[in-house]
């Protein structure tokens, strides 16, 4: 059956996304994993992601913890390198696709502030065809209801996408609703699956 629409997350498959990484470059692996393991970081960035203000949100976390006030601000303050870099490859995809005419929709978990900031540095956020962003929609993946509301917006058919992801709870809830899906675990294998999948060919895919 024909793929009408190609789905792409955004953190880890266009974008990496490591906030560990950066608090191991500014604090140390042994403290970042003792505030980790104390503090719901990534519980606070589902709240963001589902619509909460984001520096409300790193800003009461870091008020509540306060042994660990000052690198809980830096998810604020060093946010956009925790959102970098760019992995090109996946952009020449996204660009290959959208060259041939094929729609090409974002699903991606992210806040509002975050999004914006993101459509700056990264030009290529502005250039799906349609764009699911969870603070917007006031839920996050891999809740089916996010999975239902891309469905009724967009009138393709479930088993007409693809959707490409790197998170395998991600993936594993757009299988239930009759997606095909691509994990992500880097940027060749995505390009060999539409390449696969006859959407481009491999110098398209390049």
């Amino acid at each position: 059956m024909t793929i009408e629409a190609v789905i792409f997350d955004i953190g880890n498959v266009l974008i990496e996304w490591q906030p560990e990484r950066v608090y191991d470059k500014y604090i140390g692996e042994e403290r970042r994993k003792e505030m980790f393991a104390s503090v719901d970081l990534h519980g606070m960035n589902d709240g963001v992601d589902r619509g909460a203000n984001w520096e409300e949100a790193v800003k009461a976390l870091a008020e509540a913890n306060p042994a660990f006030r000052d690198e809980i601000l830096m998810w604020h303050t060093h946010w956009l390198e925790m959102a970098s870099p760019t992995i090109e490859h996946s952009v020449r995809l996204l660009r290959a696709l959208r060259a041939k005419g094929i729609p090409v929709f974002a699903l991606t978990n992210f806040g509002i502030q975050t999004f914006e900031i993101g459509e700056t540095e990264y030009p290529f956020l502005k250039e799906f065809d349609r764009r699911y962003v969870s603070g917007h929609m006031g839920v996050i993946k891999p809740d089916a209801e996010i999975y239902r509301m891309v469905e009724e917006d967009c009138g393709v058919a479930p088993e007409k996408l693809i959707f490409v992801d790197d998170r395998a709870d991600n993936i594993a809830a757009a299988d239930a609703r009759g997606w095909r899906t691509h994990q992500f675990t880097g940027p060749q294998g995505w390009a060999d699956r539409l390449v696969a999948e006859g959407l481009l060919t491999k110098e398209e895919a390049a």
